[in-house]
């Protein structure tokens, strides 16, 4: 009888160790329920960095009749504006579709040389004994124009004056930099003037044959 009532024990014992350990495998298996719960996530979007002239370059009419022999100075200016996001700012290049930039229209004269320099501008304007076609470069801010066009009051690329009509540059067939802006231009637009000159000594040495002259140029807008 005392063998019966142990063995009755151990059954019981066992019986129950089995239901605590399937109770605890139910607990580490079930997932936790509670009153609240989270689940974190994100959205994610790119923006591109974008660039438009929201005001383009027109076509320019120099102001002054030269004449072709006894000589004259013409003067003639475009602006642009430019907007963009990029926090960086931009970079603006000039380039000339021809060298000499200038040609006559009916005669394809190219009398009307460019500009002495094509590597540096020159701080102030210096005549030749042949007709010569130059640029200079002025913007709504000093900080805005590259420091090759700034001066510091007898040479440019150097010191930070924005002068007008001070740093003159010859036309060229490769981009050169005019404008290089290192904020952003969202809000407000930023605004680039060109600044052109003609001029013909008197009795120059190579004759300007009478025609209508025309250079063509092209603006290049980059981000940075």
């Amino acid at each position: 009888m005392y063998w019966n009532r142990f063995q009755l024990w151990q059954s019981s014992l066992l019986s129950g160790l089995g239901m605590v350990s399937s109770l605890c495998l139910f607990l580490l298996l079930e997932p936790t329920i509670s009153q609240s719960a989270t689940s974190i996530f994100s959205v994610r979007q790119q923006v591109l960095s974008e660039i438009s002239f929201t005001l383009s370059a027109a076509n320019v009419t120099m102001a002054g009749s030269l004449g072709g022999l006894t000589g004259g100075n013409a003067t003639g200016s475009v602006s642009v504006a430019v907007l963009t996001n990029s926090t960086t700012g931009y970079t603006m290049d000039v380039s000339f579709q021809n060298s000499p930039a200038m040609r006559g229209e009916v005669t394809n004269s190219t009398a009307i040389r460019n500009y002495g320099s094509s590597t540096e501008p020159t701080y102030l304007f210096f005549g030749s004994t042949s007709a010569q076609f130059a640029y200079t470069v002025a913007a709504s801010s000093s900080s805005d124009v590259d420091p090759s066009f700034l001066n510091n009051g007898t040479a440019c690329n150097t010191g930070t004056a924005m002068t007008g009509n001070t740093c003159w540059m010859g036309a060229s067939t490769t981009n050169f930099r005019i404008i290089n802006r290192t904020t952003a231009a969202a809000t407000t637009t930023a605004t680039t003037t060109l600044q052109f000159k003609v001029l013909i000594p008197n009795t120059p040495a190579i004759p300007v044959t009478s025609d209508f002259y025309t250079a063509t140029a092209t603006l290049t807008a980059v981000t940075q």
